[in-house]
């Protein structure tokens, strides 16, 4: 009984950050594109990018509906594509923003075009990033391209970059070309800050490293950085002796990227020769990443 109760718990405080996420999120998005975007005729990419310029060439229709009317179909695929709470909630994010962006208010920060793009596109992706962490987004591009995706060769991130450039193709028509230009430099700050929020302040590396010191390397990194290790039974694929020993422990750990020098400098201090591979991590769960609390 007292394990259901707390899994009840840990469910509805996990619920409860989603939403705290989602709603912040919209409030940031708002402000971005009414306090920065839309006085200044700016656009971004995306879903978002179409329904400011469906405003622009239809000023008679508030960007609020248009924001509803170009995500509904995005939402309808992501039913069978990710999920129907997913699409639900989407739905729900989607329709705030567009009520918050119809019934409030807000002041024009700046009409300097370079301040803009850089922080109209901040607030915009930190809205889209903090949505995203709560479980849904404001922008439908990344459910068609999940779904493009399944039918044909393109990866997600082409579909999502041919998107943008066909979307700013037509900016450049329907605004001007340094309107454009600059609605470009939107998307990157946008896209830089989801990247940002998404991936956390801590970006991690993964680490692998095969060396014949494994030993004294995996005692090095457990005990003077303070981070666990993951050991992999390998063999050895170099060399062409029969009679050299082929088994070797090859180390797996995962650092944030302000210890890589120091992992590195760690091991080449115990084996010069050692081979490391290091790769972007994206988010991790469990094990033992932050620094143990010292004594």
């Amino acid at each position: 009984m007292r394990s259901r109760r707390t899994k009840y718990i840990i469910s509805m405080r996990q619920k409860v950050a989603n939403w705290a996420f989602v709603v912040v999120g919209v409030a940031l998005a708002a402000f971005g594109l009414k306090g920065f975007l839309l006085p200044n005729g700016f656009i971004d990419g995306g879903v978002t990018g179409l329904a400011l310029l469906a405003n622009h060439l239809s000023e008679k229709i508030p960007v609020s509906v248009w924001l509803v009317v170009f995500n509904v179909p995005f939402i309808l695929i992501g039913v069978k594509q990710i999920g129907k709470r997913f699409a639900a909630n989407t739905l729900i994010a989607v329709t705030a923003l567009a009520m918050v962006i119809y019934f409030f208010s807000f002041p024009v920060i700046t009409h300097d075009k370079l301040l803009i793009s850089i922080f109209g596109g901040f607030f915009l992706g930190a809205g889209i990033g903090l949505a995203m962490r709560g479980g849904c987004v404001l922008d439908g591009t990344e459910i068609i391209a999940v779904y493009i995706n399944k039918k044909s060769v393109f990866s997600i991130g082409d579909i999502i970059l041919l998107i943008n450039v066909a979307i700013f193709c037509i900016a450049a028509f329907v605004l001007s070309i340094e309107a454009a230009l600059y609605s470009i430099l939107t998307y990157l700050s946008a896209s830089k800050t989801v990247d940002f929020i998404i991936q956390g302040i801590e970006e991690y590396t993964g680490v692998t490293i095969v060396s014949a010191k494994s030993t004294e390397i995996r005692e090095a990194i457990i005990h003077e950085l303070g981070r666990g290790v993951t050991v992999y039974k390998g063999e050895r694929g170099y060399g062409t002796n029969p009679h050299d020993d082929k088994d070797i422990d090859i180390i797996f750990t995962v650092v944030t990227r302000l210890e890589v020098s120091k992992i590195k400098e760690v091991v080449k201090i115990i084996d010069r020769k050692a081979f490391i591979v290091m790769n972007v991590i994206t988010e991790t769960n469990g094990g033992i990443i932050k620094r143990r609390p010292l004594h």
